[in-house]
């Protein structure tokens, strides 16, 4: 029996780029199967399929293109989906790997585009290894020359942006020293400027090449060249500004270079041992004081109380006050400053000599039989066939402080009739400095290893008495500490630095004071020395 026949009609779209690309399954999936109902199935029955014949029709090529173009959306919107998962999974799972080797490829370009071509790959990886150092752009140097009577110093320090001291290689400062000093090149300033030469080169090594256009180099003159006649002390300085200027990579000013005035050199010592100490910032009674006794000259500063800075006298000559109003770190100080030039301890020996020498003087070790150059000026050095003695040396040394022959015109004085800042708070605690420190570890009474030491002024008469029983043969062996120039002295040094404290600056013999050479500062020992006053103040000025 026969069914008759199917009969498919497909209505093809005019796209043949269409079709040529689709797949049999999606044509597929574009059929609908349309069934048409007859109300009858006689032959030629309506409809035109009669005998239930079942026909399917084809959608329109429109029909076929919306089906299409919803389909791929739903696909693309599908693709995009599984693409964005797995390009999640990919970073998760490789981005420490592509970080590990992104980021030095970044540095090292980095580095590269920075550093010039000219230099090698150590100098490169020194430069990169300062530029990007945390402290680098805050860091601030500054070079110090301490142009002494006894020899010239050089002192270089490194500041954070807090004026904190940060280390310099191991250290937290570079010092070093020559003899003699400028004063010593009296007649050639040209000599006495080159002579600071290999410090100089020494210091510039110290400061990154990049910071040393903006790093101040200052030179300090003290006693030696204030005592020097004429205008050699001028003539001295102006050569040394010329070898800065046409010598050094460093910034230097021509006030830079000169003759500090004595009330400087005490303000900037007492500044710089508060500073090691952490006492800057605090009221004035938790200050110390300090005596510097230098070659030339001796200072005594410490901060005193504002009424008593109201109190001061007053100076008709034109010379500098008593105190000096300092700001620092947040606070106000009055500090009393006074320098005594004559009586640093090289020249003392000088004023000494004046006092009692043309036929012996019995400060002299018993044997010596020679003279003393200081400055221009020569002095007949002679011991008494007796040999020296403490007690008639103490008073030739009372004379030469001229204790007793100056009329005090103030309520307190020390010697010479200067007014001594009153005493109080500020003085209770005093930090001896320089050669008080220096005789005392060679005369054997303090540890020369050690930085600071607590004595006592009668502990400088006992070492006196000792020095003084001892001829000059003998002080060889007994005092192997003591360069050979020094040893004829021994005694009339011992003596003087007793007087001084005592009869000079009015101290109880049984006093407590410290003597200091460095002070520990951030687990390391910095020099107690003015140079570190006038640096953080010269840094402090930088724009």
């Amino acid at each position: 029996m026969s069914l008759g026949t199917i009969d498919i009609r497909i209505d093809v779209p005019n796209d043949e780029a269409y079709l040529k690309g689709k797949p049999k399954e999606e044509e597929e999936e574009e059929l609908e199967p349309v069934q048409e109902t007859q109300s009858s199935l006689k032959p030629g029955g309506g409809g035109g399929g009669g005998n239930g014949q079942i026909r399917y029709r084809s959608p329109s090529a429109a029909e076929l293109l919306d089906a299409q173009q919803q389909v791929q959306m739903d696909k693309t919107l599908k693709r995009n989906r599984q693409q964005q998962q797995m390009d999640s999974s990919f970073i998760q799972r490789w981005r420490a790997p592509i970080l590990l080797v992104l980021v030095p490829v970044l540095l090292i370009s980095f580095v590269i585009f920075l550093i010039p071509s000219a230099t090698s790959p150590s100098d490169s990886i020194d430069t990169f290894s300062r530029k990007f150092s945390p402290n680098f752009l805050s860091k601030r140097y500054a070079v110090i020359f301490d142009a002494g009577s006894s020899g010239s110093r050089v002192h270089v320090f490194c500041f954070n942006h807090q004026l904190d001291l940060v280390p310099i290689g191991q250290d937290l400062e570079l010092f070093l020293q020559r003899k003699p000093g400028l004063s010593g090149y009296a007649k050639d300033p040209e000599a006495a400027a080159n002579s600071l030469s290999n410090l100089l080169e020494k210091a510039e090594a110290a400061v990154p090449k990049e910071l040393q256009h903006n790093t101040p180099v200052r030179v300090g003159a003290t006693a030696g060249l204030r005592q020097l006649e004429g205008n050699t002390s001028d003539r001295i300085l102006q050569a040394v500004r010329d070898f800065l200027k046409n010598k050094s990579s460093l910034k230097s000013k021509a006030d830079w270079v000169t003759v500090l005035d004595g009330n400087q050199e005490g303000a900037y010592q007492w500044v710089t041992i508060n500073y090691l100490l952490g006492n800057l910032g605090k009221e004035y009674p938790s200050t110390v004081g300090v005596v510097d006794l230098g070659g030339g000259s001796v200072q005594m500063a410490y901060a005193i109380s504002e009424s008593d800075a109201a109190k001061a006298p007053k100076f008709s000559d034109g010379e500098d006050s008593y105190v000096q109003q300092m700001y620092l770190k947040g606070r106000n100080y009055h500090l009393y400053v006074h320098s005594y030039l004559h009586y640093g301890l090289l020249a003392a020996r000088a004023e000494i000599l004046k006092v009692d020498g043309e036929f012996g003087n019995p400060c002299i070790l018993a044997g010596y039989n020679g003279s003393y150059k200081y400055g221009q000026a020569a002095f007949k050095a002679l011991a008494l066939p007796s040999g020296s003695s403490l007690s008639k040396c103490r008073e030739v040394a009372i004379k030469a402080l001229k204790v007793n022959e100056s009329s005090c015109t103030h309520m307190k004085c020390t010697f010479g009739g200067v007014w001594n800042g009153g005493g109080g708070d500020g003085q209770k605690n005093l930090f001896v400095a320089s050669f008080f420190f220096d005789r005392a570890a060679e005369a054997g009474f303090v540890d020369p290893s050690l930085a600071v030491a607590k004595v006592h002024p009668a502990d400088f008469e006992d070492a006196a008495k000792r020095a003084c029983e001892t001829s000059l043969e003998d002080g060889k062996s007994t005092y192997p500490h003591v360069e050979p120039d020094n040893l004829p002295y021994l005694c009339m040094d011992l003596v003087y630095q007793f007087t001084l404290l005592v009869d000079g600056f009015g101290l109880d013999p049984w006093q407590e004071i410290t003597l200091v050479k460095k002070v520990e500062y951030q687990n390391s020992l910095v020099e107690a020395a003015w140079p570190l006053g006038s640096a953080i103040e010269v840094v402090s000025s930088l724009d």
